[in-house]
């Protein structure tokens, strides 16, 4: 269901990013879904967004969404993509919203989650004219929120 690596300093409360996780897929009846979780430091995160988005800084979340319905060998479980949290950037962020940084990270996991599955609040220019780009922000939004409510922590 998860794979979790850890390339920072943060600790990482495996148990706790994999009942997320299973809460998320389940609710959107998406149990045989595998996601990659990977946490990085800034100059990594910094690397990543410049070569994948084209912004030379470090950002809290990257979501990478595996195309194909690869399916892992051995396994009934289809792979879903990888998501790459930089804590570092999450804990800054926390402190510029008041938000607590563990809710803040658990958030941005969920965010990726949710962006491998589709969810998407960066539409392209054409539909934001339509207003289809802030239906689907606002669609992403409101089960973020759900899945949040839902996670104690």
């Amino acid at each position: 269901m998860i794979e979790i690596n850890n390339l920072s300093s943060f600790p990482v409360d495996k148990k706790l990013f994999t009942g997320i996780a299973k809460k998320v897929l389940k609710g959107e009846n998406r149990n045989r879904e595998k996601v990659s979780l990977a946490f990085v430091g800034k100059k990594e995160m910094q690397k990543l967004n410049k070569k994948f988005r084209g912004k030379n800084k470090p950002t809290d979340v990257l979501a990478f969404g595996e195309n194909s319905k690869f399916q892992i060998p051995n396994s009934k479980l289809n792979y879903l993509g990888e998501i790459v949290i930089c804590p570092e950037v999450v804990k800054e962020n926390g402190k510029k919203f008041g938000a607590d940084s563990k809710k803040e990270i658990i958030k941005v996991f969920v965010h990726g989650i949710l962006h491998l599955l589709g969810y998407d609040h960066e539409k392209s220019l054409c539909r934001s004219q339509t207003g289809e780009a802030e239906k689907e922000a606002k669609k992403m939004e409101v089960k973020e929120q759900q899945f949040l409510s839902k996670i104690k922590i």
